[in-house]
């Protein structure tokens, strides 16, 4: 029954991180394509703003209750996330769109490698196939072109170190540390905002031109901020609930499963121009992602089939040796029933 709530869990969690992340793609591509407003990294730092203060209310309504966290280890996870965004947006102003694509394909591969090495996880020929079909989907489907500078490769080189530390520690701290991922996003929230809220407006300016205090806002452009900034709570909400439940590798494969769809919504909603190649592309990666997610639930099975073997193995050995232990034993499976029912 809890194996079943769990993947319930799961589910909900990736079906909420799709939806919200389509969304709020059409929207800042509908605020900064039709209206003009090109300021991606000022607007994060207003999203931030506006989860951290969205939590603050649900806490103090008591629909969550808050977990004390070492407040160094929130500030360098905070500025780390906060950091990782600006590289990021650095990357896509200083990169052909080609090759940002390609460093956001470059992530799950380095995730799985630091995950290897740092923490000693075993990904088995299965997941390293499926993962790699992923990739190729997603390249045939986003990439255009591929144009290399030195400052935009050192940028894009930051940007995937930055973004894949940061996913594994939000994985790790929630694991680690007990927390939920709505305790993590509440605490951090603050810092990623702050850091993005001061250097917002030098990247900014550094890849437009343009002032973000000089710009002139409309009342178009005042809904869309909003909106998008509604959508963003479910966003960063969503992204710490998935990477918590899940891993920074299954995040990463969600996220390319986005840019397909992303793509599919832009030709239907917004007319964006659509091809064969895009079409390929999109069956390889819905693919890749089915052969993901079967490999990842066999293993699961599995692990669970290993885990369980020496709690029985234990059990028996315990009744045939000691009456006085079968006599507790049975205490505890009584208490475990009752506590199930």
């Amino acid at each position: 029954m809890q194996m079943w709530k769990f993947e319930w869990g799961v589910i909900g969690a990736l079906c909420l991180s799709v939806a919200s992340s389509v969304s709020i793609v059409i929207c800042n591509k509908a605020l900064m394509t039709t209206l003009g407003f090109p300021f991606a990294t000022t607007l994060t730092s207003w999203h931030l703003m506006v989860t951290f203060c969205t939590l603050h209310v649900a806490q103090r309504l008591n629909l969550f209750v808050t977990k004390s966290i070492e407040m160094k280890t929130i500030i360098l996870f905070g500025i780390l996330n906060g950091v990782s965004i600006g590289f990021l947006n650095l990357s896509l102003g200083f990169n052909s769109v080609g090759f940002y694509q390609m460093t956001k394909l470059a992530i799950i591969p380095f995730t799985v490698i630091l995950e290897t090495i740092f923490l000693n996880k075993q990904f088995s020929q299965k997941i390293k196939f499926s993962l790699f079909l992923l990739l190729v989907g997603v390249g045939v489907a986003s990439i255009t072109d591929l144009q290399l500078n030195f400052l935009g490769t050192i940028l894009s080189l930051l940007a995937i170190i930055t973004t894949c530390v940061s996913q594994i520690l939000t994985n790790t701290i929630q694991k680690k540390l007990d927390v939920s991922s709505t305790q993590l996003l509440y605490h951090s929230s603050p810092f990623q905002a702050a850091i993005l809220f001061i250097s917002g407006p030098i990247v900014d300016k550094m890849l437009t031109n343009q002032s973000v205090f000089a710009f002139k806002y409309s009342t178009n452009i005042w809904v869309f901020i909003v909106l998008s900034c509604l959508i963003a709570v479910s966003v960063n909400f969503s992204t710490f609930l998935v990477i918590g439940k899940t891993s920074p590798v299954t995040y990463q494969v969600l996220g390319h499963l986005k840019t397909c769809l992303v793509l599919g919504f832009g030709y239907t909603l917004l007319h964006d121009p659509f091809n064969g190649r895009n079409i390929i592309g999109i069956v390889i990666v819905i693919f890749g992602m089915a052969l993901y997610s079967y490999f990842c639930v066999e293993e699961n099975k599995k692990k669970q089939l290993l885990t369980d073997l020496p709690l029985v193995s234990t059990q028996v050995n315990d009744k045939d040796s000691s009456p006085l232990l079968v006599g507790k034993n049975m205490g505890k499976q009584e208490e475990e029933s009752h506590e199930q029912k």
